[in-house]
């Protein structure tokens, strides 16, 4: 049976039973700071359990794209090594919501797995695990389904704390938790191993398949159990895990997802298609770097785009350890498409995106590897003694992706060794800080949980009556607050735009008699609107009826401005090409920011065609239209949906420009083009590999932008003595006339130069048969310098030199030593004695040498001290 008719099976078996089939979510998780990648399939669904959304469905099946290569959940150092480890895998997973419980949960997934219509599993072969205490599972399992007991195991607590356990899941430190029960899958006697529990449990021979949880509890920060008013459900069984146990193999790499994977991988790096660990490493890095960029993420030097390069590097490192003698990695991601394009269409959409990005990191990884080895080679020409140190193996590793078994053969060559516990030393403190200064965590029970919706009027005004549903303080429901109190208001309606989309949230006012709060934010929690403020006069108590007035002059400009990004992003793809995709974006009401994928600087030719388009639709005055239609219905239509983005059954297209624009969004609009009135771009940059950045203004901050613009032109042609229209002839005419004199300056400083050689010579004195100089050149650079040493070491032939300059508070050093005299006097060394007492330092080849200092007044003596050192290394 195939990996993709299990997937398929699963999610029919649990339609059929009333559960709705929802897509994976993106593996960046949507308006979640605790976790760093989707991870488990219950991640998209975190808020329906939390209780702070509500879907019209109970009941939800998944199957779920996860990766585990960083943050607490860290498969990574494993992977390749296991039969078992990955860094992306798929979780097939079903939901409960305040719906069934462990009952139906415990047979729906025995069902699956014994029954003949599904994976057919003979029931002897599967044992299930339940935590130590929870009878009620253990009566399902043994008195309804009918495992025997001697199939039947229950786990205490064995991580030494208490419900810390193999069978106790928690969502975190607090919040919703409960205990769990899993069923293994048995390999066979001959496989080494024991079952779960036991002192071999670490084994292959009995593999987890299916671990249910129940959500019964939920854990405040004192460490006490709650029980929640509405247990729910939460599944996940591993598709490759499944697929090799239906395939009958043992490990997960000799499943059909792999095959074709590793023989591609062996084709692209021009070995073997043995059991090389390597061509587990590439072909399991391969699917967690492709879904990683195909759902926007960016290699970088931190978070999450920091975890991508990693993995990347690794996978060429293991590419190097097969013998690859180019690049190969992006090769790769052709067979990934074929074996899961279909299933997962961003993947085919994306494959060029993909490869792209992939050869790009691949080129700068072997230029690194490059910088690495001549880190190496330095640190070995200073090494004392015969290993080297651990401190030293982890800067090639961390600051260069440089691995320590490269590392350890290099010094193996050499007949040395690396300090192995030393390296690990290091490793375990840095993964201690990465721990410690980890943001992805938060108190489940700080969130503002409120059961009510609120209902948005803001598209048709700005302002209205409302009624006081909820006050919160420091995330607490409270009943009252009074003048000074910094609060959250929660109302029945309002015309306040919640923080979405790039969108900033609305600011304005709530007032009654006596009563006024100053909204300063506005957010949104599942359908409720949060007001963030504080009260700056009166008392305000839940029922209470209030006016709600948004600050209009600042919703209509950023209005405009977030109109603009729509159009600035139908123009760029109509100019820069249509692999650009938004990659977030920020409105306010002074200025507007819009980031997408592209591979290099937009050039100023685009960037002048990109703003002729956008201000030709602003003129055509269009009206702005808005529809509400199915999700389907508004894709087929044309519109663009950010990939990843959460979008309810119904969703709003905005067009703009008869269709030059039509984009999925709930944001505030301007209603017509002409309302936007100018777009100017400000500037364009890069802010990560493949992502540019750029932000403009429109309106009156674009009138007033280009004012300004015209305002330092007018003043440099002023300067300039011409008119502005006149100003780039000028300045060119300048520039030359600059040159030249430069050119001019040029050759009067080296015939002084060639004079002041003759004349210096002269001032040379002789050490034991060896011309020896050590003078400064006043008014001399460092170019001046340089020539003049030559013609110095050529006059006196068999010479040391070290001529001196100074200008302001920089000194500038240059030593010279003829090349017979090198195994004696090292110009390096001379100069680094002179440096160090002006404040400076320098190095060079052992026959010239430069450095520079910030101590002139120090300088005669740090020239006189040449003579006694020189003498010193001649004796």
């Amino acid at each position: 049976m195939k990996s993709a008719e299990i997937r398929q099976a699963f999610l029919n078996f649990f339609q059929s039973k009333g559960h709705q089939i929802e897509a994976s979510s993106s593996l960046v998780p949507v308006d979640d700071p605790t976790l760093l990648f989707t991870n488990a399939g219950m991640n998209q669904f975190k808020d329906c359990f939390l209780g702070l959304e509500k879907r019209p469905y109970t009941r939800a099946t998944t199957s779920q794209k996860c990766v585990r290569a960083g943050g607490k959940h860290n498969d990574l150092e494993n992977v390749g090594y296991t039969a078992r480890h990955h860094t992306f895998f798929e979780m097939l997973g079903n939901f409960s919501f305040g719906d069934y419980f462990k009952q139906d949960a415990i047979k729906y997934a025995w069902e699956f797995l014994t029954s003949k219509d599904y994976m057919g599993i003979p029931a002897e072969k599967l044992s299930v695990t339940v935590y130590a205490t929870d009878d009620e599972a253990y009566d399902i399992w043994t008195k309804e389904v009918g495992v025997p007991a001697e199939r039947m195991i229950r786990i205490g607590d064995n991580k030494g704390a208490p419900y810390a356990s193999d069978n106790f899941w928690a969502m975190g430190d607090t919040g919703p938790c409960g205990p769990c029960t899993e069923i293994f899958y048995d390999h066979g006697e001959d496989i080494a191993g024991g079952p779960p529990g036991s002192p071999d449990e670490d084994g292959d021979r009995f593999i987890e398949i299916w671990n249910v949880v129940f959500m019964q509890f939920n854990r405040t920060a004192d460490g006490v159990l709650h029980p929640l008013p509405a247990p729910s459900v939460d599944t996940g069984m591993g598709l490759e895990r499944i697929s090799a146990v239906m395939q009958h193999v043992h490990a997960n790499y000799e499943i059909d997802l792999f095959q074709s994977l590793l023989k591609a991988v062996a084709d692209a790096v021009g070995c073997a298609n043995d059991d090389n660990p390597s061509l587990k490493v590439i072909a399991d890095h391969i699917r967690s770097c492709s879904f990683l960029i195909a759902d926007g993420v960016i290699p970088s030097n931190e978070g999450r785009g920091y975890v991508l390069r990693r993995i990347i590097r690794r996978a060429c490192r293991h590419g190097n350890k097969l013998g690859a003698k180019g690049l190969f990695f992006h090769k790769v991601v052709a067979a990934l498409v074929a074996e899961m394009g279909e299933a997962y269409p961003e993947l085919r959409s994306q494959q060029s995106t993909i490869e792209r990005l992939l050869k790009t990191e691949e080129e700068q990884f072997a230029k690194t590897l490059e910088q690495g080895l001549r880190i190496l080679e330095q640190d070995l020409a200073e090494l004392k003694g015969e290993q080297i140190p651990g401190e030293t193996v982890f800067k090639l590793y961390d600051t260069f992706g440089f691995p320590m078994d490269l590392t350890a053969d290099i010094a193996r060559e050499r007949g040395l060794s690396i300090d192995e516990a030393g390296f690990e030393a290091a490793m375990e403190a840095q993964r201690a800080r990465a721990r410690s200064s980890s943001s992805f965590g938060l108190d489940y029970n700080s969130l503002i949980k409120v059961d009510v919706d609120t209902v948005f009027t803001g598209y048709e005004q700005t302002a209205g009556d409302a009624t006081v549903l909820a006050l919160f303080v420091d995330g607490q429901n409270v009943e009252q607050i009074n003048a000074g109190d910094q609060a959250v208001v929660v109302l029945d309606q309002t015309p306040f735009y919640a923080e979405s989309g790039g969108q900033v949230g609305d600011c304005g006012l709530l007032t009654a008699t006596g009563v006024r709060f100053d909204v300063r934010d506005t957010t949104k929690a599942s359908g409720a609107y949060l007001h963030h403020g504080v009260l700056a006069e009166g008392c305000l108590k839940t029922g209470a009826t209030i006016q709600a007035k948004v600050e209009a002059d600042v919703r209509q400009r950023t209005a405009q401005n977030h109109s603009a990004t729509h159009l600035l992003h139908a123009a760029l793809r109509q100019v820069v090409g249509e692999h650009v995709q938004q990659k977030g974006s920020l409105v306010d009401s002074q200025r507007l920011r819009f980031d997408f994928s592209h591979f290099e600087a937009v050039t100023a030719e685009q960037l002048a065609e990109v703003e002729a388009l956008v201000n030709a639709q602003v003129q055509a005055n269009s009206d702005v239209q808005t529809e509400i239609m199915d999700l389907e219905a508004a894709k087929a239509k044309g519109a663009m949906a950010l990939f990843g983005e959460k979008y309810a059954g119904n969703v709003r297209v905005l067009t703009m420009g008869d269709g030059f624009s039509m984009e999925l969004c709930g944001g505030i609009h301007a209603k017509r083009t002409g309302d936007i009135g100018l777009i100017r771009i400000t500037s364009e940059a890069g802010i990560a590999s493949g992502v540019r950045r750029i932000e403009g203004v429109s309106g009156a901050e674009a009138i007033a932008y280009q004012q300004s613009r015209d305002e330092q032109l007018n003043a440099a042609a002023a300067l300039l003595k011409t008119k502005p229209d006149q100003l780039v002839e000028r300045l060119t005419s300048s520039m030359e006339r600059t040159r030249a004199l430069e050119k001019e300056l040029e050759q009067l400083k080296a015939k002084l130069a060639s004079a002041a050689g003759s004349d210096l010579a002269s001032e040379a004195i002789e050490l034991a048969g060896v011309k020896l100089l050590s003078v400064l050149v006043p008014g001399a650079d460092g170019k001046s310098l340089r020539d003049l040493m030559d013609q110095l070491k050529n006059k006196l032939g068999h010479c040391v030199v070290v001529l001196a300059a100074a200008e302001g508070e920089k000194v500038s050093l240059i030593a010279g030593v003829s090349k017979d005299l090198t195994s004696k006097v090292k110009a390096g060394e001379l100069v680094n004695h002179v440096a160090t007492q002006v404040g400076g330092k320098g190095g060079g080849r052992p026959d010239m040498a430069q450095a520079g200092g910030n101590n002139p007044a120090a300088l005669p003596d740090a020239l006189a001290s040449v003579q006694a050192w020189v003498e010193a290394k001649l004796a």
